[in-house]
């Protein structure tokens, strides 16, 4: 469909943070692209930070890397979930970045000598940047674009009163505004407290921002009463409330909003003549992940479990994973400092598969060399990532070729035997943000490989963050000890894959393959891996009838 205007659609959150206004907006771009319009989605971040790849995972949880090397928010994961499209850089702008562009300009003169100053100079490139996604291949029929942090927040006033004059400035019938708030339930007093959101619209209005819709996050669907004294003390049309109920998965939430209007409302606003939705497909997957025929438990070991927003894309790629086998991946969260204090059996001995995931740093290392040699040894279906491939790297180098000083250089730069070390651009970078082997990079696979059958074919290409790699002059070593490289750069320089023949499942990869999986076509690696898993549980199970049966018939 094509449109005369860019339709834009700004979503802001109020009275808490947290409350979901990523899937909120990803799930709308869904709708309105099952319309049959062309979606553009865009997160503005309120921080200083230039991106979010120098921030410790527990203050933001997941860095999302995109195909072009942009280290992003953990939103715009969902949003490429959400869509089945690959953003690009333009689709996430810090504060940092504006002030970043604002006063490189300043220096070189491009104000003539005026004072800069946040109202025009930051807003009006706050402006551009919203306006610089509404092309993609043609005119963008919408673009929703996502301020981050809370009304009333200092750091996002300049993004509000950026949004405020676009409105002014575009045709009323093009701009609307949908206000993501909090309506908390009072066990105690036995009712849902409204004052929350009347204060947080208040303060919005304050701006000159009028909402167009209240996307209210409670517990349970809002009474007609309540919806309508929003709407009284909000300036809102009742029917412009609308329940964002908590759901069991965040792929329902596009559906909650579907049943309830506010796809069809949206269209209204924006003057949009579409069909409705074609859902169908979406609504298996929500049943096969709300309603699995069967269940494996999964191990993830890693340093960062107790929060679980710094592994959002590997969680999301194991529900999808599910999905193909029509199971349900129950995650066990481990921690490897754990395994380095009290050993790996007590932590995975009656788990369907490990995983290792990405990290940096020295701490819990050990550990998660620990987890790998248990399941290697025990058979038990593994898949690392990143970081867990190095482990693997080193644990096999241990235990397989003799090699006890094999490590890291990341974390001894006087290893005796440096079987990962740093890539040789690397050597001389000082700066930590944005340094890094970053973004989408070929790979050849080896014929009749795990990988190869998993993936379907022999070149491949995937995201990668990372400065370390395996070393090559341990080459003839690891692969003389059972191990293989079954995926390489196309130069034959890089090893991307390794993977252990002889072991039910053993694949390792230097990318992370969770940023490329979708609902709708789940990774082919996550996939097998899950899969591997389910034979593994099923075959044990079997055994462990056949055992029973054994020792009642004695």
């Amino acid at each position: 469909m094509s449109t005369t205007q860019t339709r834009h659609i700004f979503v802001s959150g109020g009275v808490v943070s947290s409350l979901g206004k990523g899937i909120a907006s990803a799930s709308l771009g869904l709708l309105l692209k099952r319309r049959g319009l062309s979606v553009g989605l865009q997160k503005f971040d309120p921080y200083i930070n230039v991106d979010p790849g120098t921030m410790n995972p527990f203050q933001h949880g997941e860095v999302f890397v995109l195909d072009d090397g942009a280290e992003t928010d953990l939103d715009l994961g969902h949003y490429e979930r959400f869509l089945s499209e690959n953003l690009t850089r333009q689709s996430n702008v810090t504060t940092g970045q504006i002030y970043e562009t604002v006063i490189s300009r300043e220096r070189r003169g491009d104000y003539l000598g005026a004072t800069v100053q946040v109202i025009p100079h930051v807003t009006n490139e706050i402006k551009a940047r919203i306006r610089r996604i509404e092309k993609r291949n043609g005119p963008l029929d919408v673009v929703i674009t996502e301020i981050g942090g809370t009304v009333g927040d200092i750091e996002s006033q300049p993004f509000l009163e950026a949004i405020r004059q676009l409105g002014l400035e575009n045709p009323r019938h093009t701009v609307m505004y949908i206000h993501l708030t909090l309506v908390p339930y009072i066990e105690t007093a036995g009712e849902a407290k409204t004052k929350p959101t009347q204060h947080s619209v208040k303060a919005l209005r304050e701006i000159g921002i009028q909402p167009d819709i209240l996307l209210c996050r409670t517990a349970a669907n809002l009474s007609d009463s309540i919806r309508s004294k929003i709407g009284l003390f909000c300036n809102v049309p009742a029917e412009s409330v609308f329940s964002a109920i908590d759901v069991a998965s965040v792929y329902e939430v596009p559906l909650l909003f579907h049943e309830q209007g506010v796809d069809d409302l949206v269209c209204k606003i924006l003057e949009f003549d579409t069909p409705p939705p074609q859902l169908d497909d979406w609504r298996a997957i929500v049943s096969k992940i709300k309603n699995p025929a069967r269940r494996v438990r999964i191990a993830i070991c890693g340093k960062y479990v107790n929060l679980k927003d710094a592994y959002k894309s590997i969680i999301e790629a194991f529900a999808h994973a599910g999905v193909s086998h029509d199971t349900h991946v129950e995650l066990e969260w481990v921690s490897s400092e754990s395994i380095k204090k009290q050993g790996p059996e007590p932590f995975l001995d009656n788990v369907d598969g490990l995983l290792i995931p990405g990290g940096f740093g020295e701490r819990g290392v050990e550990g998660k060399i620990e987890a790998i040699r248990f399941v290697r040894e025990n058979g038990i279906p593994f898949f690392g990532i990143c970081l867990g491939m190095q482990c693997a790297v080193i644990e096999l180098a241990r235990t397989k070729c003799g090699l006890e000083g094999a490590q890291s250089t990341e974390f001894n730069r006087e290893a005796e035997h440096p079987v990962i070390t740093l890539l040789s651009e690397q050597r001389e970078v000082t700066n930590m943000g944005g340094t890094m082997r970053l973004g989408a990079y070929p790979a050849v696979l080896t014929d009749g490989s795990k990988s190869h059958k998993a993936y379907g074919k022999l070149a491949i290409s995937e995201r990668h963050r990372h400065r370390y790699e395996f070393n090559n002059n341990y080459r003839e070593q690891l692969f003389g000890a059972g191990m293989i490289a079954s995926g390489m750069s196309p130069d034959g320089e890089l090893v991307e894959i390794v993977e252990i023949p002889d072991h039910p499942w053993f694949v390792a990869v230097q990318f992370h393959p969770e940023l490329k999986s979708r609902p709708t076509d789940p990774h082919p690696l996550f996939r097998d891996f899950v899969g591997a898993a389910v034979k593994f549980r099923e075959s044990r199970q079997t055994n462990n009838v056949i055992h029973q049966q054994s020792t009642e018939s004695r």
